[in-house]
């Protein structure tokens, strides 16, 4: 182990000496060293009744390697697994050991979506029970006494050992320009940060987040893990029109993530009609009623809805239309369903691609990025009981959206277009990323970040205005309504007579929608909506939420019956 020289905590020590009782409410967490005893009696548990299977032979292959690996300098490293090959835990096993072998402070865990976050997080409490921190906007409190000033004052400083949090709070603090937010900063220094699924960093904000974290590691000890199945190419490369800068010094923790590729290839790609023309909705409604399990993969909400209305009765639907509390619920269901060996059908949009654990023989795709597509196949033969699951991949109907996404399809479409015996190998995602970044060019710093924060002889930096601008996710595209599903009804009362207060909008997060800004404006307009408090808006009208579909705008005029009884 080594014996780095201890730092001097100083904004702990201010605190002390300006809000002693502050400073007290922060203590009394277990160090990292307490931790990985309680690790290592999950993982003993976890592993010593394990079919031999081979997916769990190569999970068992996966966690020594990062055990292994662990006790090298701290730096960049890259985590190269295919789904279903047990990143999550032997990501945390590296980062627990490097942390111990380099006096490293915590572990933060960065995940891309609150569906995932939750998930993750509840493994990680059943090991560590409450030193695990969640911080994310979608924190469902079920428990008030959970909500105390120590958790709250954990969030806001990140004080735990681990902490768990998403990409948008992650990346945004560090170009926050607010004191509320920049708390954390210091504590992000000699961390271990897990960035999972890293294939879904904002390409639009690419170039800056990179820049962020090559800072961080060089001038704050801090290691970094890239942990995905499709690693991106963050290496530098260039072109004679390119430049892209990247990371240099990435190490790999896998020694060979092409061998481990061969063997838990569970599934074969096929492509309908060779992507030549659109399937429309009905011809792929009929492809999928003749599967009794099947999951179908669209770009849009939108194209999930139109195709899910061409299904029969008890086809599942899932996306960010609904609440989180009830694509939380519908998961849990479809999980049920297939582990009971039921029929099951699914339409979804890309939000089940990531750390959602589903496992279907047949799952369909709509066009779009490889990595995309890969991250769908790992919702097939997840587990290998098959020989090899099927994997279709079809041109929709639909357009595309427009911007990076389409630029990402085109991309796949070139690659997957191509005579391969495996479409999906390790080295196809380092063409594809390379191809896709040239394609963006100036647009992996979109809105100029750089260049705001740029140093000049005058040390004109632009701070506030970065921090403007830096917004992973366009607010202003999007407007939240607080719907009526589960209990959502019951905590939009107590909003009613209560007010906004704290605890309560943290639980009432779990039943938002976001809708797109003309729709909601439109929605307040009629009445349909409703603003019981400045800027927080409450879905008025009973027949805007659909029990399959969730939130439909375009019912705001459609009554159900019970409403017209007086």
């Amino acid at each position: 182990m080594s014996h780095a020289r201890k730092e001097l905590d100083w904004p702990r020590m201010l605190e002390l000496a300006m809000d002693p009782e502050k400073a007290r409410s922060r203590a009394g967490y277990p160090t990292l060293v307490e931790m990985a005893p309680l690790f290592e009696e999950y993982m003993e548990k976890k592993t010593v009744n394990a079919p031999n299977t081979q997916v769990n032979r190569v999970r068992a292959e996966v966690l020594k390697a990062c055990r292994a690996k662990a006790a090298e300098p701290p730096g960049l490293f890259t985590l190269t697994v295919p789904t279903g090959g047990g990143k999550t835990l032997s990501s945390l096993a590296f980062a627990l050991e490097h942390a111990l072998s380099h006096q490293k402070r915590r572990i933060i865990y960065v995940i891309p979506y609150t569906s995932i976050i939750e998930q993750s997080a509840g493994q990680f409490r059943e090991i560590f029970g409450d030193t695990v921190i969640e911080h994310h906007s979608n924190l469902d409190v079920k428990d008030l006494s959970k909500d105390d000033v120590r958790s709250r004052l954990a969030c806001e400083n990140w004080d735990a050992p681990l902490i768990v949090t998403t990409t948008v709070q992650f990346f945004e603090s560090l170009f926050a320009s607010r004191p509320s937010r920049c708390r954390k900063l210091h504590n992000i220094a000699n961390s271990v940060v897990i960035l999972d699924e890293v294939q879904l960093l904002p390409p639009d904000f690419l170039n800056p987040v990179l820049t962020v974290i090559k800072e961080l590691e060089r001038n704050y000890a801090a290691t970094f893990v890239f942990s995905t199945a499709t690693q991106p190419a963050f290496g530098p490369h260039k072109s004679m029109d390119f430049n892209f800068e990247g990371l240099s010094g990435l190490r790999e923790i896998i020694p060979d993530p092409f061998s481990l590729h061969e063997r838990l290839k569970r599934t074969k790609v096929e492509k309908i009609e060779g992507l030549a023309s659109p399937l429309p909705w009905s011809d792929l409604a009929g492809r999928l009623i003749s599967h009794e399990s099947v999951l179908c993969v669209v770009n849009r909400r939108d194209d999930a809805r139109a195709l899910w209305e061409r299904m029969p009765a008890g086809t599942f639907h899932l996306s960010a239309l609904m609440c989180g509390a009830h694509r939380s619920c519908r998961i849990a269901e479809i999980r049920e369903s297939l582990k009971a060996g039921k029929p099951t059908r699914v339409i979804s949009t890309q939000l089940v691609e990531a750390g959602v654990d589903l496992d279907f023989a047949v799952v369909y795709r709509a066009l779009a990025g490889l990595d995309s597509v890969a991250q769908a196949a790992g919702r097939c033969n997840r587990e290998g009981r098959l020989g090899r699951g099927l994997v279709y991949v079809f041109h929709p109907s639909s357009r595309i959206p427009a911007g990076h996404l389409r630029q990402a399809a085109e991309v796949g479409r070139q690659l997957l277009a191509e005579e391969s015996a495996d479409p999906l190998a390790p080295k196809q995602f380092d063409r594809f990323f390379k191809m896709f970044y040239w394609l963006r060019g100036d647009r992996l710093d979109k809105e100029g970040i750089l260049n705001l924060l740029g140093n000049d002889p005058e040390l004109r930096i632009s701070f506030r205005v970065a921090a403007s601008k830096f917004r992973l996710i366009d607010e202003g595209a999007y407007s939240p309504v607080i719907v009526h599903w589960g209990e959502g009804s019951q905590r939009i009362e107590l909003l009613r007579r209560k007010g906004p207060e704290r605890w309560l909008l943290r639980q009432l997060q779990r039943y938002v929608v976001n809708v797109p800004r003309h729709t909601h404006a439109r929605l307040a307009a009629q009445g349909a909506i409703e603003e019981v408090h400045p800027g927080i808006f409450v879905q008025g009208h009973g027949g805007l939420y659909h029990e399959q579909l969730g939130f439909c705008a375009d019912r705001a005029a459609v009554y159900e019956p019970d409403e017209l009884v007086i």
